[in-house]
């Protein structure tokens, strides 16, 4: 029987830290039996842009996605040095594409043909994409670690950057070659439901039988034809043992990527997530996984870690983040913050699935990626299943889809 009580997610104060937990630190309220039915994971907040509904909202967002997609398809296939970025942003219901001087032919002809469906604009960017990235790593070599984050603006207007000691880090960056904003006291640290069984699905919670740390199930995968569970390579090495918390065997750590922050175990899986509310739902249940999507900037997401459960109106604020830990950097992260400053992942949560609802019906969803920091500067009261030992989060840092498809060449998605 699953009866999974639920772990937390990346807790990041005082700078970025693991979304992981370490076992006996905390306990669980039972949870009752799972329930595997599709259930709507809807927020009963306010929907931003002055929707009717969240299906609404998705639904324009799927759309903006999709445009996005074709955007950056075409920057990649001829390498296009004058791009800059991209905003999908559908309480605006509006595409925003920020580009260095003049947009090819083709790029607008690629333009003129989404705004059949969607709204699209073309901004200008004082930098492209390619420059700031090239700055950032001056810096970064420059900085003598004082930088424990960085990411490109994506209007290209500079960089974003933050550190432990804003004074030497505003120092270290004041001969930059583009504009740089210094955030002060931004600190990300890692951030494990309670009883699942095979078929394992994501969003419940592991534990890393060697050293006892807890984290949370991300999303089945296949690779080379053998099913896998992705999650956080923070939380484990290869050749540790993944329990769930009762002992039960999950099953080996088999392949890590630590600067991409991405792992998979071994194991019997099957494509589908926990997603319930534990304050609102008083049973668990879950949902199938139709699919995955690319992320950017202004797109609203869930979390499902096992810790805090299901976590919706989280929105998308930085992509290609660097994160550098005390051992390990992390590259290729997206950013995500609560705009009402309530918990979004906690201590627990790392290596949970982050989604977003296909909007036909807000009961399948869509793999976005998995949770892998919190940031300890933002930290809120914990919400979900585990409320106090924990540091829970406003702000948190994810491994998007695209860091499992660069650590391990011919993943797929396991559909539910």
């Amino acid at each position: 029987m699953k009866i999974p009580p639920i772990t937390a997610r990346l807790a990041v104060a005082l700078g970025v830290a693991f979304a992981m937990v370490a076992v006996g630190a905390v306990q669980a309220t039972a949870a009752p039996a799972a329930v595997k039915d599709a259930a709507d994971t809807g927020d009963t907040a306010e929907v931003p842009g002055g929707f009717a509904s969240w299906k609404d909202l998705v639904a324009t967002q799927e759309k903006l996605v999709k445009a996005a997609d074709r955007v950056t398809a075409a920057v990649k296939t001829r390498g296009d040095t004058g791009f800059a970025g991209i905003v999908a942003a559908p309480e605006n219901r509006e595409l925003r594409v920020y580009w260095k001087g003049d947009t090819p032919e083709r790029i607008d002809d690629l333009v003129g043909r989404l705004r059949r469906d969607v709204p699209v604009s073309v901004l200008p960017a004082a930098y492209s994409a390619r420059e700031l990235e090239s700055e950032m790593n001056r810096l970064v070599r420059a900085s003598g670690g004082a930088i424990t984050s960085i990411a490109p603006n994506v209007d290209g207007s500079g960089l974003t950057v933050s550190g432990a000691d804003h004074g030497l880090t505003r120092s270290k960056v004041a001969g930059s070659a583009v504009p740089v904003t210094v955030e002060a006291g931004v600190t990300p640290a890692p951030a494990s439901r309670w009883n699942d069984d095979a078929p394992w699905l994501g969003g419940a919670a592991w534990r890393n039988a060697g050293t006892g740390l807890g984290c949370s199930t991300g999303f089945a995968v296949t690779l080379g034809g053998v099913s896998w569970m992705l999650s956080a390579a923070h939380c484990g090495s290869v050749g540790q043992t993944a329990t769930d918390p009762t002992g039960q065997v999950i099953g080996p750590i088999a392949y890590a990527n630590t600067s991409r922050d991405v792992m998979l175990i071994r194991a019997n899986t099957a494509g589908r997530v926990y997603n319930n509310d534990p304050a609102a739902t008083p049973q668990e249940f879950s949902n199938p996984v139709v699919g995955t999507s690319a992320s950017y900037v202004g797109m609203w997401l869930c979390t499902s870690g096992a810790y805090s459960g299901t976590v919706c109106l989280c929105q998308v604020k930085a992509i290609n983040v660097t994160i550098f830990g005390p051992r390990d950097t992390f590259r290729g992260l997206v950013r995500v913050e609560s705009p009402t400053y309530k918990n979004a992942a906690g201590q627990g949560d790392s290596g949970g699935p982050v989604e977003t609802p296909e909007p036909s019906g807000i009961i399948q969803q869509y793999a976005v990626g998995v949770i892998s920091l919190i940031d300890t500067s933002a930290q809120v009261p914990c919400t979900g299943y585990v409320v106090t030992g924990r540091v829970c989060s406003w702000r948190l840092y994810y491994a998007p889809w695209s860091n499992a498809t660069s650590a391990f060449p011919g993943i797929a998605i396991m559909t539910g």
